[in-house]
């Protein structure tokens, strides 16, 4: 009896571990493969933006189109479950004690429902399963629910910049590094303004000190070329477009791969 209760406790406890990696799997696993996509999509239109102008290489182009063009419409399929994700965090974060937070990222969640939305419905006008909807004004809405979303987004990156400024700025151990460092370059001090330079410094190194908030304040600020490119609000490149969504992709494949340099609320 005591051997068949120690056995039946196993089975419950594997039977648990193996139902938390099922939901880990399920749950990473498009994401996985969105970023992957991503990826691969912008580093083909930065690569076609790099080789237009190169005769010998007008098959590989196309080819690269052709790639981009079939990982594009992947993605769009793959996305078509992300709105009621969105709904699900915005959820979650209208719970935050800290109202700033709660404002900006309840906001940046249902504005990308929106933005994913207004793709699916893209979507599924490029296919042809809905033909009564005009593509390029829901396009546009796309763009600008995505643009308000990562505003949102940056925003907050911001407020918690400040926050861990303050924070640093009474430590008595980085006040005496900052005399130090101002100290150490009169020549500056001589050119720039004092207060300029100990509020540039102060910042650097609260980004070095909190590599989380640097990572996603890069990624939003890459990510943001791409609707303000769209909407024609700052018209970029396809090589600046598609440098910016490859960096983007990249930070958020590695904060996914090491989830201690994902920010956290």
């Amino acid at each position: 009896m005591v051997i068949k209760g120690y056995l039946f406790g196993l089975f419950l406890k594997i039977k648990s571990c193996v139902n938390k990696c099922a939901e880990v799997f399920v749950c990473t696993l498009p994401l996985i493969y969105d970023l992957d996509s991503r990826a691969t999509q912008y580093a083909c239109i930065l690569s076609i933006h790099l080789l237009r102008n190169n005769p010998d290489r007008k098959d590989l182009v196309a080819r690269l189109k052709s790639l981009e063009s079939s990982v594009s419409a992947g993605r769009k399929l793959l996305r078509l479950g992300n709105a009621a994700n969105s709904i699900v965090a915005a959820k979650q974060t209208v719970r935050l004690s800290d109202r700033v937070l709660c404002l900006c990222l309840t906001a940046a969640n249902v504005s990308r429902a929106l933005y994913f939305i207004c793709d699916n419905a893209v979507w599924a006008r490029g296919v042809g399963l809905v033909r009564s909807i005009d593509k390029e004004r829901w396009s546009v809405n796309a763009s600008r629910c995505y643009l308000f979303s990562l505003v949102m987004n940056l925003t907050q990156d911001l407020y918690v910049i400040l926050q861990l400024m303050l924070q640093k700025r009474k430590d008595n151990r980085f006040r005496s590094k900052m005399d130090q460092h101002l100290n150490e370059c009169p020549d500056v001090a001589e050119v720039a303004i004092p207060e300029l330079d100990a509020l540039v410094f102060l910042l650097l190194e609260t980004l070095r000190s909190e590599p989380t908030v640097a990572l996603d304040t890069v990624k939003n600020v890459c990510d943001l070329f791409i609707p303000l490119d769209r909407l024609g609000i700052y018209k970029s490149s396809a090589g600046v477009v598609g440098f910016c969504g490859l960096v983007s992709s990249l930070i958020g494949i590695l904060t996914l791969a090491r989830p201690s340099l994902r920010i956290k609320h």
